[in-house]
């Protein structure tokens, strides 16, 4: 593998400095960025694009679902690697339809971290084999596990209580001094996020998952 340029982002320091002293003794790779700031990483990301991001999943600010689309609009060629805690089918599909070319999860060891970032760079997606072991297990089933709760940031917390509450996409804009147009975007994100085709099933899924009560 030739030298590649990585970026890291985690909201724990420890993971990333974890993740940079392991990689420090791999020639092969060279740590361009390490920050728990997702504004950061855009900023970077818009100058001096790295190769490959690994990039942590659920964050107080920003979700990576959310997240690995920014990075993407900023610079298109940019290989992301969603590293997460978190088998769940459906997050899965999410960050990789954003985008996303690998998944990984956090109790991967460096081999299988350095096979990931070989095979993305290369132009191929990675992923790791308990989740194709997950994914396949749902095909055949036809049945999702879940076993975490979905990255909402602190808005669309705000907006699915009040959903589940029946307000109005006006009157949720009023309580919140939103526009109209921001209140329909959260609602679709939310509805995205948790595989909700209408209003009921939405809260339905949030009262599944514990989002609200």
């Amino acid at each position: 593998m030739n030298s590649v340029k990585l970026a890291i982002i985690d909201d724990h320091q420890v993971v990333i400095n974890g993740l940079v002293s392991m990689f420090s003794a791999t020639p092969e790779l060279d740590v361009v960025l390490s920050t728990t700031n997702h504004q950061e990483l855009l900023e970077y990301v818009t100058h001096t694009p790295p190769d490959v991001l690994l990039m942590d999943i659920q964050m107080p600010q920003i979700n990576g679902i959310d997240l690995c689309k920014l990075v993407l609009k900023k610079n298109a060629g940019v290989k992301i690697i969603a590293f997460s805690s978190f088998d769940d089918s459906h997050l899965v599909k999410q960050v990789i339809r954003n985008g996303a070319s690998g998944y990984v999860l956090k109790n991967a060891d460096q081999q299988t971290l350095l096979q990931a970032i070989k095979e993305v760079t290369s132009g191929q997606e990675y992923l790791d084999d308990s989740i194709k072991k997950l994914l396949l297990q749902e095909s055949l089933t036809g049945q999702r596990r879940s076993m975490f709760e979905i990255p909402l940031t602190k808005r669309e917390k705000e907006i699915l209580k009040l959903v589940a509450e029946e307000h109005s996409n006006q009157e949720i804009a009023d309580k919140l001094f939103l526009s109209l147009r921001t209140v329909e975007t959260h609602r679709f994100n939310l509805t995205q996020k948790l595989g909700a085709k209408n209003t009921a099933a939405l809260v339905k899924e949030a009262i599944k998952r514990g989002l609200i009560d």
